[in-house]
Order: structure tokens, then sequence, then C-alpha cells
């Protein structure tokens, strides 16, 4: 074999045994049984495990019956091997990497407001539209 075919087969069998990367998000909550959105999109209840594609900000909301709905923002960053130019190593290792991000939320419990709080909240507001603008 001459030496541009044995670099060609050399590139070819580095190619096909390249490795990736694996991302989840893990996101559990206390009590669990929550509902769970992120950037938009339902994912289902917790505890879940999705997986994810890019690095960056997510919009997490976790709603359960009888607690308070949480929305909350989670900056995933990248792993070091995730990172330019060690990133072209990592795409081209002949392994897999796992990347498992974990998040725990505890939700609060809905507290409902008496009947006398309401009627208070309800006559300030009434009289906060009843006064004229300035």
């Amino acid at each position: 074999m001459t030496g541009v075919v044995r670099v060609s087969v050399g590139c070819m069998l580095i190619l096909a045994l390249a490795g990736c990367v694996e991302r989840t998000m893990t996101i559990t909550s206390e009590p669990s049984g929550a509902l769970v959105h992120v950037s938009s999109v339902e994912i289902g209840r917790t505890p879940v495990t999705v997986p994810f594609t890019w690095y960056g900000d997510y919009e997490i909301i976790l709603r359960r019956n009888g607690c308070r709905t949480l929305k909350t923002h989670e900056k995933v960053m990248p792993p070091y091997y995730e990172v330019p130019p060690l990133d072209l190593f990592s795409a081209l290792a002949p392994w897999t990497y796992h990347d498992n991000r974990t998040f725990h939320y505890v939700l609060d419990k809905l507290v409902l407001p008496s009947d006398a709080e309401l009627i208070l909240r309800a006559e300030e507001l009434r009289h906060r539209n009843l006064e004229e603008p300035e």
C-alpha cells in the first residue's frame, strides 16, 4: 500500500471508532410526581430523565396539585472535554462520554388565603381602581 492509502484507511478507522457524548438531564422533586416543563416542552413527571443536545440556559417549570408552581432557570455549562479545542478530541475518542446533570427541587405547600384576607385584598383593589390617576 502507498502512504496515501494507509493514511486514508487509518483516518476512516478512526472516524468509525469515534465516540460521542450522551447528555441527559434528571429532574427530581420533593414531593415527587410534579409535572415538568423544560423550555416550554412537557417532559413528564418527577423523577424524570431526558436527553438534551445543547448546553446553555433552560427554563424549568414544576407543577403539582397542593404545591406552589416553581419557575426557575438552570444554566448547564459544558464539561472540560466539550470546550474547544478539546471537543475535537472527545469527538474522536473511541468511547462514549456520559454527561448526566441532576436537578432537585423542593416544592412549597400551597397555602390558600382565608376568606377575610380575600375580602381585604378585593377592597384594596377596588379602592385603588376608584382613585383617579394624577
